[in-house]
């Protein structure tokens, strides 16, 4: 059997363990992130994913190993952070191009930042579809602008492996939307490794490559359709989740629009037919 860094893993979790209080939150999770993949942590709230994340990243104590494949040449992995949010003072007089040269340059701010420095944050807005925010003021964004900010920062640190920790939320249905497909494209065009947690899952049935359903403990993992089914996900968060057109024609315990409470007489109706769902199925 190939060892895991034969199968092209970019990170892998051994049996990690978090307990605080006598409550664990992570409980033997046992996963892995395919390299170059866009790995998804779903699950309820409270189920440990931005724990886990946060064990990666050395902020939280952990049992069990947590092991960052080195990369071809041998070199270790550099990680970058898409956080959730970020607490900034609407009034603050701070440009778009002056917060992405804080976080490249140890030059002072207030000598200007320098030609190279700007040129790559001007490159970095323009690979997350931004670029006419450069000099647009931090506190002014929208709450999607922002997210492409924060992308573009974490993106000027090269990473092989980014993080995000549902960097998406609290922008609309469409910014959303937008969000994933930016990610998805500066994936496949730069060559990183992602691993986010999300609460959408059609976004996620959509755009992952990878899924880790995990609620204290992995409950299933591997692609999108596999992990992501109407079972699955009633197991996961406990009532009855359809992705797929085709599971309706499943039964699934609970859940009436399956027909798991009425298999002989519930009525289907097609245009101006009816029929038994029984019948249909036949």
């Amino acid at each position: 059997m190939s060892s895991p860094e034969q199968r092209g893993d970019a990170i892998i979790f051994e049996s990690v363990r978090l307990c605080r209080g006598g409550s664990c939150t992570l409980d033997n999770v046992s996963a892995r992130v395919p390299r170059g993949s866009n790995t998804v942590l779903v699950g309820p709230n409270g189920a440990g994913k931005t724990s886990l994340l946060l064990c990666l990243l050395g902020e939280l104590r952990h049992e069990g190993r947590i092991r960052l494949v080195p990369l071809t040449d041998g070199s270790s992995p550099r990680l970058a952070l898409v956080p959730q949010q970020l607490a900034l003072d609407p009034h603050t007089p701070l440009l778009v191009q002056e917060f992405l040269c804080l976080g490249t340059d140890r030059w002072p701010l207030w000598l200007g930042c320098r030609k190279n420095i700007l040129s790559k944050a001007s490159q970095a807005l323009a690979q997350v579809g931004a670029a006419h925010l450069l000099k647009a003021h931090m506190g002014q964004l929208s709450g999607g602008e922002l997210r492409r900010v924060l992308l573009a920062a974490a993106l000027l640190r090269k990473p092989d492996i980014l993080v995000l920790d549902e960097a998406e939320a609290g922008v609309d249905v469409r910014g959303e939307q937008l969000f994933w497909q930016t990610l998805d494209e500066a994936r496949r065009t730069l060559g990183f490794t992602q691993l986010m947690v999300s609460h959408n899952l059609s976004l996620a049935a959509h755009y992952a490559s990878h899924v880790i359903c995990l609620n204290k403990r992995v409950q299933a993992e591997g692609p999108p359709r596999l992990c992501l089914g109407a079972t699955q996900l009633l197991r996961l968060f406990g009532l009855p989740i359809h992705l797929y057109p085709e599971q309706c024609e499943q039964d699934v315990p609970e859940c009436p629009e399956c027909g798991a409470f009425s298999h002989t007489e519930e009525l289907v109706h097609t245009g101006e037919e009816s029929q038994t769902k029984e019948a249909r199925n036949a």
